[in-house]
């Protein structure tokens, strides 16, 4: 068994402790209020204390799967002798900016099937490429869990079907008429531009000792998966990726196409005192019952603290439970849990939870490809890696998707 693997096991089972400690810590201090109207301060210092640790399991859990999912960039599986001849002159370029143009461009060619331009930057190599790719699902549950697709062109069509044909019953000898034909909409997602521009000094490329590659793909690869991950989930759409927050959201009951219904939570900064579950399973219900295999919740670990603490309304059973095969964030009302930080903390008038099925309520859009400059010249004693990709995302069914707003009012189920 791999170090991973035995830190999950062992990371697993503190999770189902500390979640047993946590129930009967909560239980005492809800008794508490019961009888005494308040709970003493050393058992609700002791409720948070635990909740703290389970968050940090969670967060640990997280960074083994990250570690264990970080591909080798000098991995030499599969690679043609085009491509290790590539990775040669490509590793030393990276280090000394030298080397035939045209030898790379036309290494590039055979080695990737593709064009390398020397003056708007070479492909990177494939390994680094997929590095970039395969580090970013761990950042973001948005960017792990969205319908992904990989394009040629500069934008993404797809045509919906927002409502279909309707029956009708016409009379015996009745000559009938006209039903309604479908309608359709066609969603539009663009593939903008995205650059990171990690620094190296000299002394660092003069070193041979140092994985160069691998280094630089990490670097690119972490700084493009938290500015995706923050787009797909607030990003306002210009020039950038369009979040599921950055809608315009109207009250469920309000609900037509082309928006994004929500649920309000009935108080400004928290749940509600009485029931505060009432308006969860509102939530859930809001989606439609056909989309709700696959649907997940989605919130930062500062809401599913506060969630964790939620009792059916009878006050029996905790709706949150622990459940590794889920994910790390465990289920809630049966549906599993999935931790994005880009959602915001609970505040007024806060879209702090989404109850969404990803892959049908968004698609992520990755132009092939990624190019990377090499600028020795603007400061000195550091050389510039200018990696540069092209990316979108946004909501391409408006049913699949439902949020919380932390505000006062009706449900509007």
């Amino acid at each position: 068994m791999s170090l991973e693997m035995k830190d999950i096991a062992q990371l697993i089972e503190d999770q189902g402790k500390a979640w047993k400690e946590f129930q009967e810590a909560n239980d005492a201090r809800l008794k508490a209020i019961e009888a005494k109207g308040y709970a003493p301060a050393d058992l609700v210092e002791k409720v948070e204390k635990i909740n703290k640790d389970l968050t940090e399991i969670g967060k640990q859990m997280t960074e083994v799967e990250k570690k264990a999912g970080r591909p080798k960039a000098g991995d030499d599986k599969q690679v043609t002798p085009e491509q290790a001849e590539y990775r040669k002159a490509f590793g030393a370029w990276l280090r000394t900016g030298e080397g035939d143009q045209r030898v790379m461009r036309d290494l590039g060619r055979k080695a990737m099937n593709t064009q390398s331009d020397p003056n708007g930057g070479y492909l990177v190599l494939p390994e680094m490429d997929s590095a970039i790719d395969r580090i970013a699902p761990t950042i973001s549950a948005m960017y792990r869990l969205a319908d992904t697709r990989t394009i040629g062109t500069a934008k993404y069509e797809k045509m919906v079907k927002t409502a279909g044909m309707s029956m009708r019953r016409i009379a015996d000898g009745s000559a009938g008429g006209e039903t309604t034909e479908p309608t359709f909409a066609k969603i539009t997602i663009e593939a903008h531009t995205a650059e990171v521009e990690p620094w190296v000094n000299q002394e660092t490329l003069d070193d041979a000792i140092i994985n160069l590659e691998a280094d630089l793909a990490e670097e690119a690869g972490m700084a493009f998966a938290e500015g995706a991950g923050t787009e797909f989930i607030t990003g306002n759409g210009v020039g950038k990726a369009r979040g599921i927050a950055a809608y315009t959201n109207v009250v469920n009951s309000s609900y037509t196409w082309g928006n994004v219904g929500f649920i309000r939570a009935g108080k400004t900064t928290a749940f509600m005192s009485v029931a505060p579950a009432d308006r969860v399973v509102d939530l859930q219900h809001a989606l439609k019952a056909q989309y709700r295999p696959g649907a997940v919740w989605m919130l930062n670990d500062s809401t599913l603290a506060v969630m964790r603490q939620i009792k059916d309304a009878s006050g029996s059973y905790y709706l949150w439970n622990p459940d590794p095969t889920a994910g790390f964030g465990g289920r809630f009302l049966g549906s599993p849990v999935e931790v994005d930080d880009n959602f915001a903390d609970i505040a007024s008038a806060s879209i702090s939870l989404a109850y969404l099925n990803p892959k049908r309520a968004y698609t992520i859009v990755n132009r092939q490809g990624t190019t990377l400059l090499r600028d020795p010249y603007t400061g000195k004693g550091v050389v510039k890696f200018n990696f540069r990709r092209r990316f979108g995302g946004g909501i391409v069914n408006y049913e699949a998707v439902k949020l919380m707003v932390f505000s006062t009012g009706a449900s509007g189920l």
